[in-house]
């Protein structure tokens, strides 16, 4: 082929290209990608999947197959991203993208997480990759889901539970997510290991140890230390919200009066509300 040649075959498949591209037909999907997104603790969750719809089909058992590998949606694999380590099910997970799939069952599923996640659906799908399986039992809903939903429910401090609906069959499994042990560092690196000039860091501290039921004198000293620094309505409520469950009922009266008139000077309703059904469990 000479030069002259190669060049015109060379115009010819980018035009070919050029038209091709062009001329492509936007429609909607018939299984719409979707993704959801969900702090847990501290850790990030992300789930990307395609959402098929039932369109008078049984589902269960007859188009998504008893005992065959799903993968969970339509299209390519639906995937799965933790930031951090978590546990799923009492089972240690390590950060990353892993993509979910499904064995159903009439009365137990298996939940699969695979290290590959570059497959188009289940096709090429092999156990070798399986990072964990997991047992779970389907229930029923209480209304029919005609486009496949999953959500995070049952939403913790340190956990949540991702639900597969479609249909009228839903499957859970949960997610827990370390918590303590990271905010506790924090807490002895800002907190206790020096001396910090932010009153802030002490209101945190303080609310910590409180809502975690930990040392409460140590969590009043701290919350003593943000009042005395830069005094708010709702640093003055925590106070006494400490105070109370240490049993110092007349500090956490006056610490709630202080709190209660500061909100209103802010003009914010909620905690006007707060510290007087503070002062009326006291009373």
């Amino acid at each position: 082929m000479n030069f002259k040649s190669y060049l015109l075959l060379v115009c010819l498949l980018m035009v070919s290209l050029s038209y091709s591209t062009a001329q492509q037909i936007e429609m909607p999907q018939a299984s719409p990608a979707s993704s959801i997104a969900q702090k847990i603790g501290l850790t990030d969750v992300k789930i990307e999947y395609s959402r098929p719809s039932a369109k008078g089909r049984k589902i269960f058992g007859e188009l998504v197959p008893y005992g065959d590998v799903w993968r969970t949606g339509a299209n390519a694999a639906t995937i799965i991203t933790f930031s951090t380590e978590v546990m799923i099910e009492g089972r240690k997970v390590p950060a990353g993208s892993y993509a979910l799939y499904a064995i159903p069952g009439k009365s137990e599923w298996t939940m699969i997480l695979s290290k590959n996640t570059g497959l188009w659906g289940a096709v090429g799908y092999n156990q070798e990759d399986d990072l964990l399986r997991f047992k779970v039992k389907p229930g029923k809903t209480g209304q029919k889901y005609e486009t496949m939903e999953i959500n995070f429910v049952d939403m913790t401090d340190t956990g949540a539970s991702v639900a597969i609906k479609w249909e009228q069959v839903r499957v859970k499994f949960r997610i827990e997510t370390e918590v303590d042990g990271i905010v506790m560092s924090q807490i002895k690196a800002l907190v206790i290991d020096q001396e910090p000039t932010n009153p802030g860091l002490y209101y945190q501290a303080a609310n910590y140890y409180f809502t975690t039921n930990k040392d409460l004198p140590i969590a009043l000293d701290w919350i003593n230390k943000s009042v005395d620094s830069d005094p708010k309505y709702w640093t003055m409520h925590l106070k006494a919200k400490i105070e109370l469950a240490l049993g110092k009922k007349k500090e956490a009266i006056e610490s709630a009066n202080k709190s209660m008139e500061m909100a209103r000077d802010a003009k914010n309703p909620d905690y006007v509300g707060l510290n007087e059904r503070l002062i009326k469990s006291i009373k």
